[in-house]
């Protein structure tokens, strides 16, 4: 990921945290629970930069998840802070 993330790489890295969460029934439940989403809104709010910044809190605050997370889609676990502070709420 470059030095400077814009929103839209964000984004794009958050829906890709999205996607691991929804294959992944005890993170997923545990997000859900956390955030009081709904399985409907995963899909409606995936557009949403404030809900992929929550899914991408919620990555961090937890080493093995993230670990998993970065291990999976082969990226470094700074690139997920980086992105973390391109969207609202950093």
């Amino acid at each position: 990921m470059p030095a400077k993330v814009t929103s839209k790489t964000a984004e794009i890295l958050a829906l890709k945290g999205l996607a691991f969460l929804a294959n992944s029934d005890g993170p997923l439940d545990r997000f859900m629970a956390l955030s009081g989403a709904g399985a409907d809104d995963l899909r409606d709010r995936a557009g949403e930069p404030e809900f992929l910044a929550a899914v991408m809190d919620f990555l961090m605050s937890d080493e093995d998840l993230l670990m998993a997370f970065c291990d999976e889609a082969s990226i470094d676990p700074r690139d997920v802070q980086m992105a973390r502070m391109a969207l609202p709420g950093a």
